[in-house]
């Protein structure tokens, strides 16, 4: 599920690197353990043994289990309302997910649901990462309706940006559901791809008559 959502990120100093690097080191070792031997069965202390790290400093980084699996959850809830808020000028809000989306499924990205069979067969085996995901996505079309907000310039108690970012956030979980499906039924990259690209056009059409010149920039 990652992907840098920033062009340009500042430098880090040296402390912050070092945790970077344990967290990341505590992640990958997670990773391979629920993949290996599923999710529900693993333990935090399986984990800290493998990352040669205390078990107090795997809950220091990460409060919860799942959040060891989802690790860069924070992009993923943040790339929907990212992408609108960097959209170009006379861009609308669907037609800049819908390039987005286009770029991303066509390179592959974590972020439109490209993870790989073990990835992606962890996830369906276990129930919590399955309904974490489900909030992952619902936190991410939350963020998307703030912005889109702002964007049109609405009130809070206005309707339309949460309809607009439900329609548009539906379309991203049913292709983003879409991608893991075909993952565990063997396809490769390529070939998912080319699939998804065209679902994925026929999918934003759905919402052209509506949505086409909403939050223009």
């Amino acid at each position: 599920m990652a992907t840098d959502i920033s062009s340009s990120a500042p430098p880090i100093g040296l402390r912050e690197a070092k945790k970077q690097e344990t967290r990341q080191l505590i992640s990958d070792h997670a990773t391979r353990l629920f993949i290996a031997q599923g999710f529900e069965q693993t333990t935090i202390a399986e984990i800290a043994a493998a990352a040669r790290v205390a078990k107090k400093t795997v809950t220091n980084y990460f409060s919860r289990k799942e959040d060891l699996a989802l690790d860069h959850q924070d992009v993923f809830v943040a790339s929907l309302a990212h992408t609108l808020t960097t959209r170009r000028s006379g861009e609308s809000a669907l037609a800049a997910l819908r390039r987005a989306f286009v770029d991303a499924a066509a390179a592959a990205e974590p972020v439109a649901g490209f993870s790989g069979p073990a990835f992606a067969r962890m996830i369906a085996d276990s129930p919590t990462l399955s309904t974490r995901l489900r909030d992952l996505h619902d936190l991410r079309e939350a963020a998307l309706a703030d912005a889109l907000t702002e964007a049109a310039g609405a009130t809070r108690d206005d309707i339309t940006p949460r309809a607009a970012a439900a329609l548009l956030g539906a379309v991203h979980r049913t292709l983003f559901q879409r991608i893991q499906e075909l993952t565990l039924a063997g396809q490769d990259n390529a070939r998912i791809s080319a699939t998804v690209l065209a679902e994925a056009h026929k999918a934003f059409d759905l919402l052209e008559p509506s949505l086409a010149d909403y939050a223009t920039a």
